[in-house]
């Protein structure tokens, strides 16, 4: 059995590959990234195939003058999905990302491939619904990329296989008619190296926020709880702000909510370290990466049911909470009850630590995975 694997930026692809080629099963990793960025995970040339210039598409297109952003976009998609071809006759599985694989997959059904398109959020029209819903609610217009959203359509239909990461986001492709059997769900993981508590310096009360603060991250419902709770404590958020987001940092303004701006990943443990919770209060997720590398840290959860982050608290809530979306007032019972009891906490967050040490290491992940593929291949 040999994969290819191709992402029009990095996504977890990186560390999918990685765990491939342990079991030695990857035939490439088509990225724009550049090789020398992407050797960090154990690979090596032989297994890279980069395209630097549609990665310069990728991340410097919103500075073009008079081009439209979105269809520069989806024509480098286009273009990666297209070069992704001439390597389908060295594999037998082709994994792609949604959104930018659809000429592959088309051409992976000729050439009797199976093919695998991944979806790292939930249903395209579960988020552009619920994204039209919460835009309305605040009275902007929304503006969704249809061409993208066609895009990501005809690859989960076309595609023999649909990976996803939480049962949150399975539960949308099966609401919107997608069956069950088509569905491979594995929760991705976290690198127990790189995550690590450390010593909390002081007794504040702090809660992490870690992404970028925006409406579809539910960013607004937080700084709502956090002012009319009106507690002793620290709001730390590591991450960028969307404009979007000023009229309700203006509205709810405080002097407890410390803006720390975008940290490298390697240094968000020290950050997690310091905190006493880590809340993630999304609209709309696949499984939010960061939800496991707090609790790797030692930080109970608060999450919403669309962060993915259920996967990760046990039936009797030992790790964590789960609230529904656009509760304020359950994220403030949740904060408030940490708040009074935070030996609870503490105790709390070793139980998280352990959860996602037992079951939610990348080597978790390429274990399940791998396993997953091999059945595909055995049914065909």
């Amino acid at each position: 059995m040999k994969v290819n694997i191709s992402v029009f930026g990095r996504f977890h692809a990186f560390n999918l590959a990685q765990q491939l080629k342990k079991y030695n099963v990857l035939n490439k990793l088509i990225t724009t990234y550049p090789k020398f960025k992407v050797k960090k995970w154990d690979l090596k040339d032989k297994d890279i195939e980069t395209e630097l210039l549609l990665e310069v598409l990728r991340r410097y297109s919103q500075k073009i003058p008079l081009i439209d952003n979105e269809l520069l976009v989806n024509f480098g998609k286009k273009i990666h999905a297209k070069n992704n071809i001439k390597y389908l006759k060295e594999c037998d599985i082709f994994v792609g990302w949604s959104g930018a694989s659809l000429e592959t997959i088309v051409e992976a059904k000729k050439q009797d491939k199976i093919s695998i398109v991944v979806r790292g959020s939930s249903h395209y029209n579960y988020q552009m619904d619920i994204l039209k819903e919460e835009y309305s609610l605040i009275n902007k217009e929304f503006n969704p990329n249809i061409l993208h959203w066609q895009r990501e359509l005809l690859e989960y239909e076309l595609a023999d296989y649909i990976q996803v990461n939480s049962s949150f986001v399975k539960r949308t492709f099966i609401e919107q008619g997608i069956p069950e059997e088509k569905i491979i769900m594995i929760n991705t993981g976290v690198d127990l190296k790189e995550f690590q508590q450390t010593q909390k310096d002081d007794n504040i009360f702090r809660i992490i926020f870690a992404g970028r603060g925006s409406l579809r991250k539910g960013y607004h419902y937080l700084l709502e709880a956090v002012y009319e709770l009106n507690l002793d404590l620290e709001v730390w958020h590591l991450g960028s702000i969307d404009e979007e987001i000023q009229p309700f940092l203006d509205k709810y303004k405080t002097e407890k909510w410390i803006l720390k701006g975008h940290k490298p990943q390697k240094e968000l443990y020290k950050y997690y370290s310091q905190g006493s919770v880590f809340v993630l209060p999304s609209l709309e997720e696949g499984l939010a990466m960061v939800q496991a590398q707090a609790m790797a840290c030692g930080l109970p959860l608060i999450c919403t049911t669309n962060t993915g982050g259920e996967d990760f608290i046990s039936k009797d809530g030992k790790e964590g909470f789960v609230v529904p979306i656009r509760d304020v007032e359950a994220l403030k019972e949740k904060i408030l009850y940490l708040y009074e009891n935070q030996d609870i906490a503490k105790e709390m967050g070793q139980n998280a630590k352990q959860t996602i040490s037992i079951g939610y290491t990348w080597d978790d992940y390429g274990n399940k995975i791998v396993e997953k593929y091999k059945k595909i291949m055995e049914n065909r």
